[in-house]
């Protein structure tokens, strides 16, 4: 289904669900506060201990699960005995799958493929955060992966809530809804089970940050934070946080912070990326070595009083190459800023800045324009190379969540970036030429 007509079909659908705004919950009456399930997709007989799926299961509130709708659902039948042969849902094109859920961590578990023509699926969750990428079945298997996913809400204990802006109530609402939404893309998507289970022992990864970082929810624009998921195995949840606009000064106007801060455990994580925005705002006092970077302290003060791990990371780049091909700085003094506060506060720092630079000179003029949509956003290549810069900069500063990226990824060498041309992504449904805010 061409990407239009997908949007004519769900748009109204889906605006209809967010009218209510930031006061609307998705939980479902039918499921209650369930918080681990088994799904089962085809069209078998039902059978103990599982939820069973069919095509025509279309989410509403009173079932608390289903298909989203706009895509035709193929169901099919067990053949045989073997796990391979189990039933299975299917289509030719992106569809989603949504269960009601409270906030928290919670371990994914799909076996996907079609056995009778292979496939190759990519999956994401909630707002385009990349979980799976090409998981690839051959005719006759089926792949079993797992990852663990976040779902979050606006409100905040005591009463309060995060002052979402327009677009979370509406394009942006899978981020904040009490559900979990997965999308299903690549070529011939198929599923043939699906677990769900609460983890409350998980770690939880916090961003906040800005446009750079937060989760993107159309096609072509990407930021690196939704694709960070991909690089990391059960055991930690992504919880991005960040949003298009914000600076760090807005961020706490907004009570992001205080959301990130009401549902941190000891040995959570925060990663903080600001500077595009910042560096936009005027005021007597205001500037990279004053009101930024005391801001930053601020946020990494109050992370450590809640047994976070706060780890401060310099904004990239913008889309600035010289006739050389030398990169040069849009940013002023406000990555040198976060290099500063990280040592006076002895912060964990990821240098995306200077990695940044090292992988727009490599891409060179000519290819450089494949990694932006604009001068500052990026799409889908670029946002993936920028994530695999974040991992390295884990790495190299040796933080214990180095132990959960996934075995099957390489060092990265930002001078020696993947090639546009052969980097493949799934794209999702929904396109728009609107650029994020900025401030």
């Amino acid at each position: 289904m061409a990407a239009g007509k997908y949007l004519k079909a769900v748009l109204p659908l889906f605006a209809a669900a967010c009218v209510a705004g930031a006061g609307m919950r998705a939980s479902a009456q039918g499921l209650g506060v369930r918080t681990d399930f088994k799904f089962r997709f085809g069209t078998d007989a039902a059978r103990p201990g599982t939820v069973p799926v069919t095509p025509e299961s279309v989410y509403t509130l009173a079932s608390g699960y289903g298909f989203e709708p706009g895509v035709k659902i193929r169901g099919f039948k067990s053949e045989g005995r073997e796990a391979v042969h189990t039933g299975y849902c299917a289509s030719d094109q992106p569809f989603y799958f949504s269960v009601a859920l409270p906030e928290g961590n919670y371990r994914v578990t799909l076996t996907l493929g079609d056995p009778k023509t292979g496939s190759v699926t990519t999956v994401k969750a909630e707002l385009r955060r990349l979980m799976l990428e090409r998981v690839a079945s051959a005719v006759g298997a089926v792949a079993v992966r797992s990852f663990t996913v976040n779902i979050h809400t606006p409100t905040i204990p005591g009463g309060d809530e995060v002052r979402l802006k327009p677009r979370e109530r509406t394009s942006e609402w899978r981020n904040w809804d009490e559900k979990l939404t997965l999308e299903f893309n690549g070529s011939h998507p198929a599923v043939h089970s699906l677990e769900v289970t609460r983890v409350d022992d998980a770690k939880t990864l916090f961003i906040l940050g800005d446009s750079t970082v937060c989760d993107q929810p159309q096609e072509p624009w990407s930021s690196w934070g939704q694709m960070l998921p991909r690089f990391f195995g059960p055991g930690i949840a992504v919880a991005n946080y960040a949003e298009s606009g914000e600076s760090l000064r807005s961020s706490l106007g907004e009570k992001r912070l205080d959301k990130v801060l009401s549902v941190m455990k000891p040995g959570d994580y925060l990663f903080i990326q600001y500077g595009h925005n910042d560096m936009k705002e005027k005021g007597e006092g205001v500037g990279a070595y004053t009101t930024y970077k005391a801001s930053l302290k601020h946020f990494v003060t109050e992370a450590r009083k809640h047994g976070g791990i706060p780890v401060l990371i310099t904004p990239m780049h913008r889309r600035s190459l010289d006739e050389r091909g030398k990169v040069f700085n849009t940013l002023g003094d406000y990555p040198e800023a976060v290099r500063q506060a990280a040592k006076e506060e002895n912060v964990p720092l990821i240098d995306l800045n200077a990695m940044s630079g090292i992988l727009y000179e490599a891409l060179g003029r000519e290819n450089i324009g494949k990694a932006f949509q604009d001068a500052t956003h990026h799409n889908n290549f670029g946002s993936y190379e920028l994530a695999r810069c974040v991992v390295e900069g884990i790495r190299h500063a040796h933080l214990p969540l180095a132990k959960f990226v996934t075995k099957d990824l390489p060092p990265f060498d930002p001078a020696n970036p993947d090639h546009p041309d052969q980097f493949i992504m799934a794209a999702s449904p929904g396109v728009t030429a609107a650029k994020p805010d900025s401030n």
